[in-house]
């Protein structure tokens, strides 16, 4: 009666060997090594992650806080001087036309008029110098900026004498919510004083608007500037995505205004703080690429200490007729498998991190300098995977030049004690 003979599945040896070594290898020695250079690789990709995590957080945050307040896109009168300023002694005719066309345009989500004017806030014997924008009743608070309070009545047939004052102002003149303040419209034949009354405080941590703006009923700036219900300054309008800002004012430019009336993109118009969030990107690209050669330089170290350390098996391997090519392919694995496990540690490590942040804010910032209080993060899957197949790719391809050792390392000499 016939037998079956046995059948063997053909393994990857070289792995195979690396495997095993590194499940059963003793020493102390070698056992440190690899714990080190696992420790850190984990420890550079967890950097490298974190700070792709904050500056994207930065850049978010800082957009929306701008965006929540100033929209994506403004139309207003064309300014010879470059102005970041949305007041103006000329108005532009608000339409129904013009209004309608702005809403139905593409990727846009809400239109807003608005109307600004310098103001003078008089409360406790105390001065401050505003721009008051004045607002309808449609317009909203992202979630990016904080209220508290209650929001302006427009139940008033003329207009609100509410208003909504910043919480950095607010802490200056010693008011809260609920308290009056004498409020001085500068004009040519005098200054004209109203009386209004606080009923909310926003807090965004951005010095441009904290510092420099309240906010009022439109009705009351159109009467104080002598101007029909349908003059204003200009229009707001928030997109759905600050990537379609560009697209959208080159259809509104070309398709919908006629000058003198012109369309500004916040992204142009607070031109130094989106500069100052590109540095923060190259500061950030800078740390990956010290992070990387970090990594690099680990696992390449601990590979050549590990070779050293088993020029025994390789003098045995060699003696047995392994070729080159498997022997180096061992040592490969070997760092494939660490450089894995450090990368695997690292994403739990930054995940980590990243949790507390988001949900303790255990990083604090100077708000005046940051514009927040903490340090915001923001992970994307796509960023997590490129800096682990980044790492992964670059640690195989540098660790070639350390296998080189092993051509040098002869059987005669490493076998000839044992």
């Amino acid at each position: 009666m016939k037998t079956k003979s046995p059948t063997f599945v053909p393994v990857n040896l070289p792995f195979f060997i690396a495997r095993r070594y590194l499940v059963k290898q003793k020493g102390a020695f070698s056992t440190f090594i690899i714990r080190l250079a696992i420790f850190a690789t984990a420890l550079s990709v967890a950097v490298m992650i974190m700070a792709l995590a904050v500056v994207s957080g930065f850049r978010e945050a800082i957009s929306e806080k701008l965006f929540s307040f100033m929209g994506h896109v403004q139309v207003r009168q064309f300014n010879e001087t470059g102005s970041t300023s949305f007041g103006s002694n000329e108005p532009i005719l608000a339409t129904p036309q013009v209004f309608s066309s702005l809403k139905k345009a593409q990727h846009v989500k809400a239109v807003y008029p608005y109307v600004v004017r310098p103001v003078i806030i008089q409360a406790n014997g105390l001065l401050e110098g505003l721009q008051m924008k004045g607002i309808d009743p449609s317009y909203r608070f992202d979630h990016a900026i904080t209220t508290t309070g209650a929001p302006i009545s427009f139940a008033d047939s003329a207009y609100s004498r509410d208003m909504l004052l910043s919480r950095t102002t607010a802490e200056k003149l010693n008011i809260d919510i609920g308290d009056s303040v004498l409020v001085n419209f500068i004009d040519q034949s005098g200054p004209r004083i109203r009386k209004m009354r606080i009923t909310g405080l926003y807090h965004s941590g951005m010095e441009d608007m904290d510092k420099y703006y309240a906010v009022c009923d439109i009705r009351l700036l159109q009467r104080i500037n002598n101007w029909p219900a349908d003059s204003i300054n200009g229009y707001q309008l928030v997109l759905d995505a600050p990537e379609n800002a560009d697209t959208v004012a080159s259809y509104i430019y070309y398709s919908v205004i006629e000058a003198p009336v012109a369309v500004y993109t916040t992204t142009e118009t607070y031109t130094f703080i989106f500069d100052w969030l590109q540095i923060q990107g190259v500061n950030s690209t800078v740390l990956i690429v010290i992070m990387t050669i970090v990594a690099i330089i680990n696992l390449a170290a601990a590979l050549i200490i590990l070779i050293v350390d088993r020029s025994v098996m390789i003098g045995l391997l060699k003696a047995m007729g392994m070729p080159y090519d498997s022997l180096r392919n061992i040592f490969l694995c070997i760092a494939g498998i660490v450089g894995g496990a450090g990368i695997f540690l690292g994403n739990v490590m930054a995940l980590g991190m990243y949790w507390i942040q988001t949900r303790y804010g255990v990083v604090k910032l100077p708000e005046n300098s940051y514009y927040m209080r903490y340090a915001p993060v923001k992970l994307s899957v796509w960023e997590i995977i490129a800096v682990d197949a980044g790492t992964l790719i670059l640690c195989l391809f540098c660790m070639w030049l350390p296998t080189l050792y092993i051509r040098r390392v002869q059987p005669s000499r490493v076998l000839q004690f044992k």
